[in-house]
Order: structure tokens, then sequence, then C-alpha cells
């Protein structure tokens, strides 16, 4: 094993101690590093990427750093010291060799394989250069993920380095080191893929992905109690945070009295009400089970007998307004029950400004959600039965955490990708049955206290446009079928305060984008999820803007393709049939793992274990991972679920699976995952049209 010098051991002395006072590093998966030299391959997320990776690393680390900052008056004493190599990106050359000498006299060589600092704080397109150290030196290659680095002062969460107030002190970071990769192995799919589950793992062992909706709606709501939460896009009254809270607490007192059963049903549109339902109902300890009133008795039927359901949330007018619903046997009508709740609802307003952890203690709100199920969601029923779609307090939580990411788990990983201002606003149409509006328009509002403005049709283009310019709303999250409608009903002055619109649930057309950017002269988005993720899985976002004429930014959306994963979201690609892995970089059947993927279909083993495995989600559609540009590796997938058998298709299955060959700018049987055409034709069992290649 080489040794280090006299200044190196001065320089860990001083060092070591010193980071260590700012930043607690947990270092996992150490028994993988092999003896020897060996090549790192982390993501790159702040600027002290290198200092918190040695301080995880019992060994000293060689790193290669651009000779521009190597070659700095104040840093090139301490980098040379360090046995840092200096590498210029144009002529790479002497830098690989001398990489691959440092490995092969038992050094650990690291290399940031993005290239640069991640400006979203998610994984960036792998350039190649590692390759080249790995092969010429015949190293093994350990990826290694860098966690909870974004947000703090050294990364570019919030548009900036380093002129922020650090979000917490000490703080907080996992290091995880995956297992060794052969040279011959280690190409850069592969090398993805590693990190992304890498970064799955560190994501899903965050402690606050295990807290209770309830709590943290209780203390989304706690931050600035006095702004406006909600605003009926019908009568136009508003509906204070705390006020909202006071409300949601006394109903959720009565509940937890009155009603032992451990799911509600709650048949209201996107409104104040619904909102205060849900909350209510999750406060009380127990599961709201938002029913799809459009989708007919029968199949309403079958939701209320195998979730159980004898308590529903409705009101007057709207039950009138659906005649032919099957109702359980208890009806609480909200019009009725909150105006003889008044002097709870003050007592309860009152209350609320309590200390959070006090109220959470009084309100006897669990400390923890975990698994446990938090949601239950039900399918369409299309294609039969409407399948109850456990969603947890893990995955809404996470989820969240994902989409905004300084924080925790689907709202987590909401609020990682959006990054939300205090200014900004979300109009409520979708409604509350369906997972899109479930999480991102009712639990993320809540939880991170994002002002919305609810209305119950999303087919009233027209009125929806009037409350955006009313109201100056700033995102705008709906299906394609629904922004079809804005063509024909809005006009471009009242949708200037929009700054995102994102659309999912259905494939966005690109002539649809582009007539409504043309009309608009604003740029629409496309998502990807499903109920089964919570839902969001990826998302497209605007480019951030250059601060200085031509300044490089780093591109966050792709023409064609459904996003970037959201953070903590780990993915593979695999045949349909065989489930044969393949590379991230070839079209085949998409599988997810992550915080966000639900517990299972409620009461049905059979049709759960046909999707889950292991943690893995089997999403039923055909996806890839595009890298060969310079785009931050994009997802396309394509809506097409495989078990197909019956005896013949229809002209608009197979339009379907043209569809995305096209996309994928591949051969149609290889889009489905399929070696060759005679495989095709015989899972198949179809004469397939000339056209299919």
């Amino acid at each position: 094993m080489p040794s280090t010098s006299r200044t190196e051991r001065a320089l860990y002395f001083i060092c070591r101690p010193l980071v260590h006072c700012f930043y607690r590093v947990t270092a996992l998966g150490l028994e993988n590093l092999p003896d020897g030299g060996f090549l790192l391959v982390p993501n790159h997320i702040s600027w002290v990427d290198a200092l918190v990776l040695q301080l995880a690393c019992p060994r000293p680390i060689r790193y290669v750093i651009d000779q521009e900052y190597y070659h700095k008056r104040v840093l090139h004493p301490i980098l040379r010291a360090l046995g840092c190599i200096p590498i210029n990106i144009r002529h790479s050359h002497a830098a690989v060799r001398a990489a691959a000498e440092k490995v092969g006299e038992g050094e650990i060589v690291c290399v940031f394989p993005e290239g640069q600092l991640e400006r979203r704080g998610v994984l960036l397109r792998l350039q190649r250069g590692y390759e080249l150290i790995a092969r010429h030196s015949k190293a093994q290659v350990v990826p290694v993920w860098l966690d909870q680095l974004w947000g703090s002062i050294f990364s570019f969460q919030g548009g900036r380095f380093f002129t922020k107030f650090p979000k917490r002190f000490p703080y907080h970071v996992t290091v995880a080191f995956g297992k060794p990769l052969t040279a011959e192995d280690a190409d850069s799919a592969t090398v993805r893929e590693e990190l992304l589950k890498l970064g799955e793992f560190c994501f899903s062992r965050r402690p606050s992905l295990d807290r209770h909706l309830a709590e943290e709606c209780v203390r989304g709501l706690k931050r600035r109690s006095f702004a406006t939460a909600v605003i009926d896009g019908i009568d136009h009254s508003e509906l204070s945070r705390a006020k909202l809270l006071g409300a949601a607490a006394a109903l959720s007192r009565h509940l937890r009295k009155e009603f032992a059963d451990e799911r509600i049903a709650i048949v209201l549109p996107a409104s104040k009400g619904s909102m205060l339902a849900n909350l209510a109902v999750t406060m009380a300890n127990k599961v709201p089970v938002d029913l799809n009133f459009t989708i007919g008795r029968a199949a309403n039927e079958s939701c209320c007998k195998r979730a159980n359901l004898r308590v529903a949330i409705s009101a007057t007018p709207f039950i009138e307004r659906i005649k032919d619903f099957p109702w359980p046997e208890t009806i609480l009508k909200l019009d009725e029950l909150l105006p003889r709740m008044k002097r709870q609802i003050v007592f309860w307003w009152i209350m609320s400004l309590l200390p959070a952890r006090l109220l959470l203690g009084i309100l006897q709100i669990p400390k923890k959600g975990g698994h446990r199920e938090a949601v239950l969601l039900f399918t369409s029923g299309t294609t039969g039965e409407p399948k109850g779609v456990v969603v947890s307090h893990r995955n809404v939580v996470g989820n969240v955490s994902q989409f905004h990411r300084n924080v925790v788990g689907n709202v987590s990983q909401f609020r990682a990708l959006l990054d939300a201002k205090k200014t900004d606003a979300i109009l409520a149409s979708l409604p509350f049955f369906h997972t899109f509006g479930s999480t991102v328009t009712l639990w993320y509002p809540l939880i991170e206290g994002v002002r919305i403005v609810t209305y119950p049709n999303p087919l009233d283009a027209a009125h929806c446009s009037a409350l955006i310019e009313r109201y100056k709303l700033t995102f705008l999250l709906l299906t394609p079928t629904f922004l079809r409608l804005y063509l024909r009903k809005a006009e471009p002055e009242q949708l200037r305060s929009l700054r995102l619109i994102i659309t999912g649930a259905e494939k966005l057309p690109l002539d649809l984008a582009g007539h409504f950017e043309k009309r608009f002269q604003k740029k629409v988005f496309e998502g990807y999820g499903l109920t089964e993720t919570a839902p969001v899985v990826s998302v497209n976002l605007p480019d951030p803007e250059p601060k200085r004429p031509g300044e490089h930014v780093q591109p966050s959306s792709r023409s064609g393709s459904v996003g970037r994963l959201a953070p903590g979201i780990a993915a593979e690609i695999r045949e349909p049939e065989m489930n044969r892995k393949l590379s991230l970089y070839e079209a085949g059947m998409l599988w997810l793992r992550g915080p966000n993927i639900f517990e299972g279909y409620l009461h049905d083993p059979k049709r759960t274990a046909e999707v889950l495995s292991d943690g893995w989600l089997k999403t039923g559609d055909i996806g890839r991972s595009q890298a060969e540009t310079n785009a931050p590796s994009p997802l396309s997938a394509c809506r097409m679920k495989q078990k197909v058998k019956h005896s013949c298709c229809s002209a608009q299955s197979i339009s379907t699976l043209l569809i995305c060959a096209k996309n994928f700018r591949t051969q149609a049987y290889q889009t489905c995952g399929f070696q060759n055409r005679s495989t095709a034709l015989k899972q198949f069992q179809f004469s397939l049209p000339a056209n299919w290649t």
C-alpha cells in the first residue's frame, strides 16, 4: 500500500476535524472497497464533495481535477500535496496515463464522471473519460453516491452557490459505496444504473420518510399560519392555513370519537370541502378514500365493498347532483355538520398557534407512518374491476420530497424538482380521486405551503383561465386532454402569469405542445408517472436562464422525452417476457424502485405479485434512458401494456407499437423488447403490417 507524505498527513490531521465540525458523514458499503488500486466514480453535487468523500474513505484518494483549478495560485500547493491529477479536457491523454499509473501503484483515483456540478440536484449524463482510465489500467470501478448535500451552501440549490444560509448545522451526509465493477462491465449505462440504485438506497434511508402524513401537513400549515391556503374558485372565499388546520382538527376529533372505521370515503370534487375532508380524515389517523363518482354505480359498488366503506363525507348540493351513486350507510354532510361545530373550530383554530410538537401530541397524531396505508386510490376499472392502490405514508411524503428535494420522499421528490417559491400558486382543478390531483394539488400544497385555487371542473377551460388571470397563478398541472381545451377557450393575456405548465397521465402530442406554445408563448412540459408510483416518476422542466451572455446552462428538458427521473428513483430495463436485464439505453420494459412505489393492490395478492418483485415495480410501459445527446439522460416511456393474450390485435394497438418505434428511433419489435421479428410474431399471434420492420 503506498505511503503518504508528511505534508499530506499534516493536512489530513488539520482538515479532518475541521470538516467534521460542519459535516456528519455516514459511510455505507466500506466492505465493497477492493484492496489495492481502483477507480471511484461518484455523483457531483457540491463544491465540497471531495472533502466529504475523503472523510468517508479510510484511505487517501487522488482526485482527477480540471487544470484550471489545479493551477490556481491559492489551491495549487494543497492540491499538489494531496496528489491530485490535473486534466485538460481537450488533451486528456497525459491525465489518463497518470491516473492509470496511480491505480497501478495501488492508489485510489477518483473521477467525477458527470464532468461538472449538478445544477438541478439530479444525475447528469456521464462522460466516458473514466472508461479510458479503467481500461488502460484494467482497474475495478466502484460507484459511490453522495446523498443530502443538495441544499448545502456549496450546492446550486436555489439557483446560487455560497450566498445562502445553511439549512441545518451540522450537516448530515450519507456516502454509499457500491459493489466494484470490472473495467469491461463499467460502461456508462451500467455505472449510471448503479449510481441510481445507490441514490435510491440512500434516499430510502432518510428518517424523515417515515413520518406520518398528518404530521407533515400540520408542520406545513404551521409555517406562515395566516397566509392563504386555499381559495374557492366558485364563490372566491378564502381559507387561511391556520383556519384550515383548526377546522380539520375539529372534524378529525369528531371522526375519531364517532367512527371506528379504518377508511372513510370522500365523495366531492376538487374544493375547499374536499381538501378539508382529506386532511381531517388523515389527522384522525384514518385512510381517506376519494371515490371516482364518474365511473358508474357498479364500479363504485365494487370499490365500497373491497375497501369496506361504511362512512362517506360529502355535501348536500353534490349529493343531489349524482343521483345514481351507491352511498354507504352513513353520510356526513359538511354543509350541515360544520356549522354545528363552530365552537370546536374556533377552539382548535386558537390551539393551532401552539408549537407544532405540542399540537401534534394533543391531536394524538402518530410519530411514524412508514409503510402503513395513508391513502387508497382506485383505478378507473376500464379493464375490469377497479383495483385499490394502497399508497403508504412513506409513498406520499417521499414523492413530495422528490418533487422538491431539499427536505424529505413523492411529495419530497416533487419538491426537489419544482423548487417552488412563496409567491407560487397552483390551479387545483384535477379531482383528488386521480393520483395526479391527490399528490400534486392536495398533499404537496398542504405540506409545502403553496397557495391553491380550487375549481371542480377541469373541462371548463374558460373559467379556469379566468381564475389564472384573477389570482395570478403560476403552476398549471393537467392532462393533455384538458390542455387542448385551453387552445379554444383561453386568451393569451389570461395565462400570462403562468411560469410552469406540466402535463401528465397521457402522452403529450408534440403538435399540441407546439400549437400551445405558438399561441400563448408558454412552453408545455411533459411528466411521467403512475397511480402505483404516487405518482411522479420523471418530469421535464424549464432550462435555467443564463445569468450572463455566453454562460453554459444545463438543459432540464428534451422534446419527446418524459424528463429526468426524480431523486431517489432507480430504474432498470428488462425484456417484457423473460425479464432479462437490458442496458438502460435499450428499449424494453421499464421497472422502477424508490420510496414512492406503492404497497400493493388492496386484497389482491395475485395482481400485486404480477407487478411487484423484490421492491421493483413493473410499470407495463416501454421505456429507455436517452444518452446520445448532451441532455442529462432523460427518460422516454411509451404507454403500452405488454400482456397481449388475444388471438388478434386491433389496428389501434398496432399503431401504438409503431409510434413507440418512431419515438425511440428503433425497429418496432426491438421497441417491445423482442430480439427479432419472428419472436414478436409468435408472441402477438397476428399478421404484422408491411411497415412492421
